[in-house]
């Protein structure tokens, strides 16, 4: 039963950052065809945004197991 309660809350915590992950990537893909030559700068700050989105979805799964 735990388990099943623990799958459910996992299934809920990713929700957030898969919504965040596909608005960060295309505000960046924006952000890009306006100005091509920040492709750098953005792509950088975007991997930083992704890892940061990421570790929310870890952080979830760790909760899943925890409780």
């Amino acid at each position: 039963m735990t388990g099943d309660i623990a799958t459910i809350g996992y299934g809920l915590a990713t929700i957030g950052p898969g919504i965040g992950m596909g608005i960060l990537v295309g505000k960046t893909q924006e952000a890009v065809a306006r100005q091509p030559e920040l492709a750098g700068p953005l792509r950088i700050n975007m991997f930083i945004g992704m890892a940061l989105v990421e570790a929310l979805a870890l952080i979830g799964l760790a909760a899943g197991f925890v409780f």
